[in-house]
């Protein structure tokens, strides 16, 4: 029992460990992208499926320059281009221009999208509830 007990313990540290390198490249990108201008993010948490991440570079005007995105399950994914946006304004984005595979990618394109429309509006862009709010608000009967 002991030994397995270490064994999860080494792989808990290892899953740490490896997460803290794939933070430090998505942070090293993302600083990158800033440098040059207004960057727009969205995610979608993937649990069991490919979560994505998503970083527009955009002009004064709204028009997408570059576009990266994150997409895996495991630590091991990395940030890599994500084509075919260059030229489009960002809030003229519809359901048909988004890629046809990876739902979480769309929404996290729409999540985008969606975030940097409240940012140009003046809106206040709410932080989305972590897992433990989410499981205490289900379990206190609050919802989602």
């Amino acid at each position: 029992m002991l030994k397995l007990g270490l064994l999860l313990v080494a792989m808990f540290l290892l899953q740490a460990v490896l997460s803290g390198f794939q933070m430090r490249h998505f942070a090293k990108e993302f600083t990158a992208l800033r440098k040059r201008g207004r960057v727009a993010c969205g995610r979608q948490a993937g649990g069991f499926h490919a979560g994505a991440i998503v970083m527009f570079l955009l002009d004064e005007a709204g028009v997408i320059q570059e576009g990266k995105m994150l997409m895996g399950v495991t630590c091991f994914a990395r940030v890599r281009p994500l084509v075919g946006f260059e030229g489009r304004q960002l809030s003229a984005l519809t359901k048909d221009d988004l890629p046809r595979h990876g739902r979480n990618l769309r929404r996290a394109i729409l999540d985008a999208q969606n975030t940097y429309c409240k940012f140009i509006s003046g809106e206040a862009i709410p932080e989305p509830p972590s897992p433990f709010q989410r499981a205490g608000r289900i379990l206190t009967g609050f919802g989602k």
